[in-house]
């Protein structure tokens, strides 16, 4: 994987990252996740002990993913 076609949108607790993945597979689009304290990027199937995690999607997936995570966090919000 290169990491230069992935853009970060997102960064924070495990349960919402969760349910971004969950609303992004249902467009099809596969995010890649990362601990924040690991160097190396996860397929979602990997697995790790960090509580904070940061999902990436392809460059070519961004417009569609951007309304998602607006979405949820501006749930978080209310």
């Amino acid at each position: 994987m290169n990491d230069s076609n992935y853009i970060k949108i997102y960064t924070g607790d495990l349960i919402i990252v969760q349910r971004i993945v969950s609303e992004l597979e249902k467009l099809n689009i596969i995010p890649v996740l990362k601990d924040q304290t690991d160097s190396g990027l996860l397929p979602i199937f990997g697995t790790s002990n960090s509580i904070l995690k940061q999902v990436y999607v392809h460059k070519d997936e961004l417009d569609k993913s951007t309304p998602i995570i607006e979405s949820i966090t501006s749930q978080l919000k209310d």
